[in-house]
């Protein structure tokens, strides 16, 4: 497998440097590329190779067998990845310690390699990377659109993983498309991971990277005063879980908040975890493991920075909920949404049919994600704008 990887990576290293797909198998659990360096350019600036103009025509995206039996609705494109995915040959997470878990292949490796099969063009590099710690054992990487002259509205970015796996670079790809669609710097946070670091960490330093930015969105052509937050699956829970640790604290609230198919809850018998309960890639077993990896026991589930939907939501910005319907968390974001309605915070709530998690980040070959996209970043550019 690690030969097969290095072989891809010297074959599309250019472009997989503006997305940062094969650098989540790195064994750098922060993502720490080539060229990431404290308060310098990172490496993710790369362009095209030459010979990209003359590459083949691309090719619609097709899956090879059979839809699985956990999703019989599951659109073409979103299967083709899943079976791309299954080829790599990971192993159930559910089954390895952490550190064997972040070096399995990823849905980004197998998107990549999709790509590449199919002669689908890497997008062009729009943004200008850099990364600084902003306290021990935190990094980010901060986006910021290319020829900005500033001040610019402020995204704080969280990655997904079950606050376990993944990194800066396996979510690269959504934090671009989210880039593109906003014209806003996006800072994407490399918070502290289980189980060597149980919970609150993750969220602590989640909200400590806030408290950063505000303090110092200015020397990087941000707009202090005009922050948003986003996440993805255990991001989408750190985003929300920010905005009420700001309210709490009394701390600038944000502009707005946009959470991807956010785990919101405890409870792993909801109508989605009983549905999607064998669903790719994500499935009810992984997430007893995260949380399992993440919480130190079974109390700390019902915290109100964990079970959202059971905390109280009152004062918290505009929010924007999206779900799919093949994973175990869509009744988390939908009750997320609902609970964030009867708080009376202004929601937009969408889910996407035939796709499962993490599909926001595949706009390359999966429609549904483009979709997403341009809806998580128009909600996110109108809120920023006002």
């Amino acid at each position: 497998m690690a030969e097969k990887l290095h072989s891809l990576a010297a074959r599309w290293a250019a472009p997989v440097a503006a997305l940062g797909l094969l650098a989540a198998c790195s064994n750098n659990p922060n993502g720490e590329s080539a060229g990431d360096a404290a308060a310098t350019t990172d490496s993710a600036t790369t362009t095209m190779p030459a010979d990209t103009a003359s590459a083949a025509a691309p090719k619609p995206v097709q899956p090879t067998g059979a839809k699985p039996a956990w999703g019989p609705s599951i659109k073409p494109e979103m299967q083709a990845v899943i079976e791309t995915l299954a080829g790599l040959g990971g192993k159930p997470i559910e089954t390895l310690t952490a550190p064997e878990a972040r070096q399995q292949p990823t849905p980004a490796d197998a998107v990549m390699k999709l790509m590449q099969q199919n002669n689908i063009p890497m997008p062009p590099v729009t943004a200008d990377t850099m990364s600084r710690v902003v306290m021990p054992g935190v990094k980010v990487r901060i986006y910021t659109p290319k020829n900005a002259t500033g001040p610019l509205p402020v995204v704080v970015y969280y990655h997904g993983g079950g606050w376990v796996i993944a990194n800066l670079d396996t979510y690269d790809a959504s934090v671009r498309g989210l880039v593109d669609q906003t014209g806003a710097i996006f800072v994407s946070v490399a918070y502290r991971q289980a189980p060597e670091h149980k919970f609150p960490t993750a969220h602590n330093d989640s909200f400590g990277a806030y408290q950063w930015v505000l303090k110092n969105a200015a020397s990087f052509k941000g707009d202090p005063a005009n922050v948003a937050v986003a996440g993805e699956s255990a991001g989408g829970n750190l985003a929300c879980a920010v905005s009420m640790m700001a309210r709490d604290k009394k701390v600038q609230l944000p502009k707005h908040q946009l959470l991807v198919y956010p785990i919101a809850g405890y409870d792993l018998n909801t109508p989605s975890y009983q549905r999607n309960a064998q669903a790719k890639p994500l499935n009810k077993a992984m997430m007893g493991w995260f949380f399992d990896k993440y919480l130190r026991s079974a109390a700390d589930g019902k915290s109100p920075l964990i079970s959202l939907v059971s905390a109280n939501l009152k004062g918290l910005p505009a929010a924007t909920v999206i779900t799919a319907e093949l994973d175990p968390l869509m009744s988390d974001g939908q009750m997320l949404a609902d609970k964030l309605k009867a708080a009376g915070v202004p929601v937009k709530f969408q889910n996407y049919d035939g796709v499962t998690h993490e599909f926001f980040g595949m706009a390359a070959v999966v429609p549904q994600a483009k979709e997403a996209q341009a809806l998580g970043g128009g909600e996110l550019k109108a809120a920023l704008m006002k």
